[in-house]
């Protein structure tokens, strides 16, 4: 079926840049992202993670892990703070570390990501972003847009899994991939940001 096809290759993206100066990780409780980063971070892909994330919105408060909760039994404040001790206790040295802790959805994820670098004087020419597979397209969107004169290549991870294989055959598959379609759908307006002289 053409429309299958035609969101798959629209929604999960995958890139290989080579060895990069930061891996972005958007926040989330999923520690298949972070063990992915550290994976990464061991065969010298990048020497800095630069880790975003506070806690959902909506909830208000961090929600706490699905699974591997005995490999990971901390009592979280942010996204951020579980993502560095997962990233500590998978070899990535706390010092290769860059968290920052008020981000509350993946735009702000990237846009607070950019910031911080700034800050730190972090300069950045190629980057590597770990994100999960349907959330490949709307992430890379939001941190293409931040850091528009990067290479950003995209390591997905088959977060819930779901893959480009399988969303369709599922219904919590098929409504992960309507909900970022609908996203990118709904957050367009603001990322074209279009001088006077483009409009039409």
């Amino acid at each position: 079926m053409d429309l299958i096809k035609d969101i798959t290759d629209f929604i999960f993206i995958e890139s290989d840049v080579g060895p990069a100066d930061v891996i972005f990780l958007p926040g989330g409780s999923d520690p298949s992202l972070p063990e992915k980063a550290a994976e990464l971070y061991a065969e010298g892909m990048a020497p800095l993670i630069a880790v975003s994330g506070k806690y959902g919105k909506q909830l208000g408060r961090f929600k706490g892990l699905a699974y591997k909760r005995e490999l990971y039994p901390g009592d979280y404040r942010t996204e951020a703070e579980f993502y560095l001790d997962v990233l500590t206790k998978n070899g990535v040295p706390e010092g290769a570390v860059l968290c920052e802790d008020e981000a509350e959805y993946t735009y702000q994820n990237a846009v607070f990501t950019r910031r911080m670098l700034e800050r730190r004087g972090v300069a950045v020419s190629k980057a590597i972003l770990v994100c999960k597979a349907f959330h490949s397209r709307r992430a890379y969107t939001y941190y293409k847009n931040e850091f528009p004169d990067i290479t950003l290549g995209v390591t997905p991870v088959p977060g819930f899994g779901i893959s480009p294989e399988n969303w369709y055959k599922t219904e919590r598959g098929r409504a992960r991939v309507a909900g970022e379609l609908a996203r990118i759908g709904d957050q367009l307006p603001s990322l074209l940001r279009l001088t006077d002289d483009e409009k039409v």
